[in-house]
């Protein structure tokens, strides 16, 4: 059996009755260097627990084995070391700086724990968020390229160095550029969805820049849409457009046929002489996005009940809208179908049969025939959603019609309906009040 203390060492205070706990033996003592140089060894494992530096603890093992340990909590213990390599004096300032981290709320075993290979921000954009992007993202690839452009700066750095002030000092210099802060807003959000996915993955602990706020914006900035003129002269420069076209190809098949090439197809023949003309009277007609409408196939085109579906695969709010067809559109989608003699696949494809990614070069040589200014494909959908306002549609079918998932979208469209605020106000005329109008 186990021999007490009390028989071989005289230099320290008797220990206190132990306790037997399971498969070992706990005991309080006031440990000091003789006292671990001369514990005996015994027959099953004791823990001697120092009186003057609660938690600090000595283990003695019937092979003779000697360790510190340092309890910071109940059932909580972190190894030092073994006697033959640590003293009495470094164990006691190891276990009272254990103790003090863990009072201010440092947790030892979390703390000695390896710190995990954080990627740099560049290496996370081409490595898990690209494949994460890819399978989520429609548009994966531009916004890749957004965000490795908009923030070359901070590519190099290591993802949890990265600090909340580093965005600001970015913020600071792109607001000196001229940036606007709804630009910068949306670059500001689409970072912080990157650091947060890190963090759902366990690459970071927490997102360093959680804090960056956005800036104040007005939300309720006038729209911009085209005037009665404005959309005349637009469609004009349609209309001049094709027609330029057709004389193009007229000319240059002249020229094949007098040098004995076969000529290239009459446009003379064709409702549309190419995607254009189509795109932008079905974007003014059903507020569709662009992305939308190079994402349409003809299997959700229904020109019988005339009815176009945007399916939630491909819609910004991820849920399936259907978009009623006016004459106009049902007139365009009808001719465009009957010209490319398709009904499946995709509605609108590029001179190589692929869905398109842009149509920037034909659209603003339009807008400059035209002399519109200021104004971007996508003010077409707001141009589609002021045009029902004004026409007396409530806000609530604009917002089905648009597929906006938050009604507060739609309310930036409210103030082209001022009937409807002048029927508010005029329940307060009293009816006996004669003004002269």
């Amino acid at each position: 059996m186990f021999r007490t203390v009390s028989t071989f060492c005289t230099t320290s205070a008797p220990p206190e009755m132990g306790r037997e706990l399971e498969g070992r033996t706990e005991m309080r003592i006031s440990l000091t260097r003789d006292f671990v140089k001369k514990v005996p060894i015994p027959d099953r494992p004791v823990d001697y627990r120092d009186t003057r530096l609660k938690g600090l603890i000595l283990r003695v093992m019937p092979t003779g084995v000697k360790s510190w340990y340092c309890e910071y909590a109940r059932a909580k213990r972190v190894w030092l070391g073994r006697v033959d390599a640590v003293g009495y004096s470094e164990a006691f300032e190891a276990a009272q700086k254990i103790l003090s981290e863990f009072y201010r709320g440092i947790d030892p075993i979390e703390a000695r724990k390896p710190a995990p290979d954080v990627p740099t921000l560049c290496d996370f954009l081409d490595g898990d968020y690209a494949i994460w992007a890819r399978a989520n993202q429609r548009a994966h690839e531009q916004n890749l390229g957004r965000l490795k452009a908009t923030f070359k700066s901070l590519l190099a750095k290591k993802m949890d160095a990265i600090s909340a002030l580093d965005i600001e000092r970015w913020r600071g210099k792109q607001v000196e550029r001229g940036l606007s802060h709804q630009t910068l807003n949306r670059d500001i959000s689409s970072i912080k969805a990157c650091f947060n996915r890190a963090v759902d993955w366990e690459i970071l602990d927490r997102n360093p820049i959680t804090k960056v706020k956005k800036a104040r914006t007005d939300d309720r900035v006038k729209v911009r849409f085209l005037s009665g003129e404005e959309e005349e002269r637009l469609r004009n420069s349609l209309d001049q457009r094709e027609i330029r076209r057709r004389q193009e190809r007229a000319s240059a098949n002249a020229w094949r046929i007098a040098r004995g090439y076969e000529p290239l197809r009459n446009m003379h023949e064709l409702l549309f002489t190419d995607h254009l003309k189509p795109l932008v009277l079905l974007s003014i007609n059903t507020g569709a996005r662009r992305g939308e409408l190079f994402d349409l196939t003809w299997e959700n085109v229904d020109l019988d009940r005339r009815l176009m579906t945007v399916s939630g695969m491909t819609a910004k709010s991820k849920r399936t809208r259907h978009i009623p067809l006016n004459r106009e559109a049902t007139w365009v989608l009808k001719g465009w179908q009957e010209q490319t003699e398709k009904s499946s696949g995709l509605v609108f494809v590029n001179d190589d049969g692929q869905r398109f990614d842009r149509a920037n070069t034909s659209w603003r040589g339009l807008l400059k025939q035209a002399e519109i200014v200021n104004f971007r494909w996508h003010d077409m959908r707001h141009h589609f959603a002021s045009r029902l306002v004004m026409g007396g549609v409530d806000l609530n079918t604009v917002r089905e019609l648009l597929g906006h998932s938050d009604y507060d979208m739609t309310l930036r469209y409210a103030h082209l309906a001022p009937e409807h605020k002048m029927k508010a106000v005029e329940v307060l005329d009293r009816q006996d009040l004669h003004v002269a109008a």
